[in-house]
């Protein structure tokens, strides 16, 4: 039975974390799919440690729950995921109600049928059948983009989007060193020099405000362009 390995990195969500499980716990896969969750707690200081074990006590047989001894971040949280994950196929999701896990199935479809080594779920792609809306960070990401669609030749819609989604074999292959939110940078980059496929498809999105608790700020945008002209350029560990 093929497995999807679900991987939530997670810090200071404990208002959203129970709900987003339950989602995931609850998105559709395709036949004869089965789920693995891997939560990795980067230290938060909230309630989030103790809901974790709550639901994993719930969900003990798809949970696998990961601790990082000191807050690290989203890159470094995911790099141990991925290292955990033994699923057939990877997803990210992040620990917050602005993805929906019912997109599982679309995010899968090029990967099964073999039409792509990498889905990314666009918020911005139009599509007859979702809507999709825009982030309060839309221009940043619109030029984060641009700029490494310049550099790598790629035509992507939304290079900074949670849902990526991989062959496990695909993402295992690529050592991966960022911590924060440049991962997604460096993913990207590192794929377009594999000269691997991507493929977009549309999600649902709903994105939140810092009072709802995001936290991606410009400090991280100027981390992230820093990052695509590292990995492009100065970097050759593929």
């Amino acid at each position: 039975m093929p497995t999807l390995s679900i991987l939530i990195p997670v810090y200071n969500e404990m208002d959203l974390l129970e709900r987003v499980v339950e989602g995931v716990v609850g998105g559709e896969l395709p036949d004869g799919f089965g789920k693995e969750i891997i939560i990795v707690d980067d230290a938060s200081t909230d309630a989030s440690p103790e809901i974790i074990k709550q639901l994993c006590k719930k969900y003990h047989n798809i949970i696998k729950p990961l601790t990082q001894p000191k807050n690290k971040g989203k890159g470094a949280a995911i790099r141990l995921a991925i290292n955990a994950a033994n699923g057939d196929y990877i997803v990210f999701q992040d620990a917050d109600l602005e993805y929906n896990p019912n997109d599982y199935c679309d995010l899968l479809k090029p990967l099964i049928e073999n039409k792509a080594d990498a889905v990314y779920g666009s918020r911005f792609c139009k599509s007859e059948s979702k809507k999709v809306k825009f982030v309060c960070h839309k221009f940043g990401n619109i030029l984060l983009t641009f700029l490494v669609n310049l550099l790598t030749g790629l035509k992507l819609t939304d290079m900074e989007t949670c849902y990526k989604t991989f062959h496990s074999n695909t993402i295992k292959s690529i050592p991966l060193k960022s911590n924060k939110f440049d991962i997604e940078a460096e993913i990207t980059i590192k794929i377009a020099k594999r000269k691997l496929h991507i493929h977009e498809v549309p999600v649902n999105y709903n994105g939140r405000n810092y009072a709802s608790g995001k936290k991606i700020t410009w400090k991280d945008g100027i981390s992230t362009l820093i990052a695509i002209f590292k990995y492009k350029f100065f970097d050759n560990d593929e």
